[in-house]
């Protein structure tokens, strides 16, 4: 068993699990677990039975084309979710092959830079942060206080407790935060790569733990609003939104515009104080830094995703 093969199982298991046979007409009575049964998602698609549970256990092979189309209709799949499957069964669209990349263009980081009043930053394929603008350190997170290796934003997420009580709805953003992750590391080709991560985060947060293993749900990260509260201004709303970069498919853009003039003020406030007061680690200041992930620390810690 291959370990897409194991995925593509698990998947098609936990979608079926989550239809519900009343909307099919059938009644859910004396049923013992939730969802369709494998023949009635077997019957839906047009496939045998015995082959779709074969696929359930990761030993059914590669389905076809024609035959995962079928199967995304009998499991009423949207089109991201249609995506992942055929990414699972076939690495189609064409995968990508996750590579540390190189450090971001000098381009790039005048790009960032030039956005003075919106928190910017831009992440790998494993959400680790490689490169932000003195607006994201001053309202998000100095990402240049921690070392490389805690500069992820799973592990801020779910590993820092002052993140957490910053966050007014954290466990709907962090199950969404873990949905966008999932799609993003099959589609970037990145599931070995990644199993240390998840492995580490399902040790340390067993919030993490419950999520990744009890559902499968995935989506795009999109645009939208983010509210969060800040210690020093309160509540501030940003309007969100993520780019893919040319040329660079390990890694993405995330933009956090002011949602009113409001926030913008409440923006320059914590730019202004940030540029008087901003920290000037020295070496052993750096070096001292390597735990600061499982430490309560001082200073910014509002983020987000």
């Amino acid at each position: 068993m291959t370990p897409d093969s194991k995925l593509l199982g698990n998947y098609l298991k936990d979608r079926r699990g989550k239809l519900d046979p009343a909307n099919f007409g059938i009644s859910p009575i004396r049923r013992r677990t939730p969802g369709l049964r494998r023949e009635e998602v077997a019957q839906r698609a047009n496939v045998s039975a015995t082959w779709y549970t074969w696929l359930e256990q990761g030993r059914g092979g590669s389905p076809s084309s024609e035959v995962l189309n079928r199967l995304a209709e009998a499991l009423e799949l949207n089109k991201e979710e249609r995506e992942h499957l055929f990414l699972l069964a076939q690495q189609r669209p064409p995968r990508v092959q996750y590579q540390p990349g190189e450090p971001v263009s000098p381009q790039l980081q005048r790009v960032l830079d030039s956005l003075e009043h919106s928190p910017a930053l831009v992440r790998t394929s494993l959400w680790d942060i490689v490169a932000w603008n003195d607006a994201a350190r001053a309202v998000l997170l100095d990402y240049e206080t921690l070392p490389p290796e805690d500069r992820n934003i799973l592990r801020i997420l779910f590993c820092n407790p002052r993140v957490r009580n910053s966050m007014s709805n954290w466990r709907r953003d962090v199950a969404n935060v873990v949905a966008v992750f999932r799609a993003e590391v099959i589609r970037a080709g990145a599931q070995e790569k990644v199993q240390g991560l998840v492995d580490e985060l399902c040790q340390r947060s067993p919030d993490f733990a419950a999520i990744w293993q009890g559902d499968y749900d995935v989506q795009r990260f999109g645009e939208g609003l983010k509210r969060t509260e800040h210690p020093e201004v309160g509540d501030v709303s940003f309007e969100y939104s993520s780019f893919a970069i040319d040329g660079r498919a390990d890694l993405g853009l995330v933009i956090y515009t002011p949602a009113s003039l409001v926030d913008r003020n409440k923006v320059q406030r914590l730019i202004d104080t940030w540029q008087r007061t901003r920290p000037v680690a020295s070496g052993e200041e750096k070096e001292a830094c390597s735990d600061l992930i499982s430490q309560d620390y001082s200073g910014n810690y509002f983020t987000s995703t």
